[in-house]
C-alpha cells in the first residue's frame, strides 16, 4: 500500500503526533517534524542516518513568523527575505531561545525560510509550530524531487509522504549566513547568485566545511548516486575510455548519438532552469539502470550552471 497520499488533514494530525511527513517543497522534497518535539527531530536523523553535526532548516509560513524563531535580522537579510521569500532562500540567523540546539548543532545560529509550494504553505498555517524539514533521503543520497522517490527511500520508515508532485526548481535552496552583517553564501543552490546580487551587492562563496558545518549540504561528498560517477567537460571523450563497459551519460542540450550508451538530455532547449528541475530525477533514473558508471557533463561557471556542478562535483567527490 503507498505512504503517498494528497490529504493535508492526515499531515496535521501526524506531524502533531510527533510524527515525520515527507513534505513537498519547490526545490525537494524534506522530511518533516515539528520543530519543539525532541523525539520528531531524533526521529529526523535517525531515520535519515545524519549526523547531529549537520544542522536543520526550520520552515515557516511567512515572513512575519521570523519574529518568533531569531533574536536580530541584518538589513540585508531583511532586503533578501522581501525579495525572495516564499523562495528557494534560506537564511542562517541568530537563533531565539526556544529553538531547540539539537536543530542547529549547537551553533547560537538557525537556518530558516519559507518555501515556496502552496501545498506544504497550506500545511504550515494549519500548524502552531514550524517544520524542520531536511531532504527527504538517507544522508548523502540523492535528494528527491518526486513522492515516488522518497517513498522508494523510507516506504518502511515513515506513514505518508504528502504529495505535491514534481518540484519545479529541482535542488535545494541556496544558503545564505552574514558575518559582520555581509552575507556570505553558505550553499549554492536554486537561486543564482546573479539574482542575489542583483539586490545585496557583491556575495562570498564559502560552501565547504566538513566538520561543524555553518549550514546543511557543505560537506564534499553529497547528493551522491549508488553508481560510480564522473563529472568532466569532454563527455565524448570519456565515454571513450570506457568502451565495454555500461555507461550512462547525463548531458545538458546536445545528444552523443551514441547507441551503446543510455542517455538523458537536461534540456534540448538549453534552459538552465529546466536543466536544474531534471537534475536529480534523471540521476535518480540513471542510478537504477544497473550501470557501470556515469558521465556527467560539466556546466558554464554561470547562474545555475554554478549551482548545477556544485551538486555534480559533491556526488562525484570520492
Amino acid at each position: 500500500m503507498s505512504i503517498i497520499s494528497k490529504d493535508i488533514q492526515k499531515a496535521v494530525a501526524l506531524l502533531t503526533d510527533a510524527q515525520l511527513v515527507a513534505i513537498p517543497t519547490e526545490t525537494v522534497y524534506g522530511l518533516a517534524g515539528n520543530i519543539f518535539s525532541e523525539k520528531a527531530i531524533k526521529s529526523i536523523f535517525s531515520t535519515k542516518k545524519r549526523p547531529f553535526f549537520n544542522p536543520l532548516i526550520v520552515h515557516i509560513p511567512s515572513i512575519t513568523s521570523l519574529n518568533d524563531i531569531v533574536t536580530h535580522v541584518p538589513e540585508k537579510a531583511k532586503l533578501l527575505a522581501a525579495a525572495f521569500w516564499p523562495g528557494s532562500l534560506t537564511l542562517v540567523l541568530k537563533k531565539s531561545n526556544k529553538i531547540p540546539d539539537l536543530i542547529t548543532a549547537g551553533k547560537d545560529t538557525v537556518a530558516v525560510r519559507v518555501p515556496n509550494h502552496p501545498v506544504t504553505l497550506e500545511l504550515l498555517k494549519q500548524l502552531p509550530f514550524p517544520l524542520a524539514a531536511p531532504s527527504a533521503n538517507p544522508f548523502g543520497s540523492i535528494s528527491p524531487t518526486k513522492p515516488t522517490h522518497v517513498e522508494n527511500y523510507f516506504k518502511n520508515d515513515i506513514q505518508m509522504v504528502l504529495d505535491g508532485g514534481s518540484c519545479a526548481n529541482g535542488i535545494e535552496s541556496t544558503i545564505i549566513g552574514f558575518e559582520n552583517e555581509e552575507p556570505i553564501i553558505y550553499r549554492l543552490g536554486a537561486l543564482p547568485i546573479e539574482d542575489i546580487e542583483a539586490v545585496v551587492g557583491k556575495v562570498l562563496v564559502k560552501n565547504k566545511k566538513e566538520e561543524s558545518p555553518d549550514a546543511p549540504g557543505m560537506l564534499a561528498r553529497h547528493y551522491a548516486p549508488q553508481t560510480s560517477t564522473l563529472l568532466v567537460t569532454n563527455v565524448a571523450g570519456e565515454v571513450k575510455k570506457h568502451s565495454g563497459k555500461k555507461v550512462g551519460v547525463l548531458v545538458f542540450t546536445s545528444s552523443l548519438n551514441d547507441e551503446n550508451i543510455t542517455e538523458i538530455i537536461l534540456s534540448k532547449e538549453g534552459s538552465l532552469q529546466e536543466a536544474t528541475a531534471r537534475l536529480y530525477d534523471a540521476m535518480h533514473e540513471l542510478d537504477t539502470k544497473n550501470l557501470d558508471i556515469i558521465i556527467a557533463e560539466r556546466f558554464s561557471e554561470f547562474g545555475l550552471g554554478k549551482s548545477i556542478n556544485d551538486r555534480l562535483q559533491r556526488a562525484t567527490f570520492k
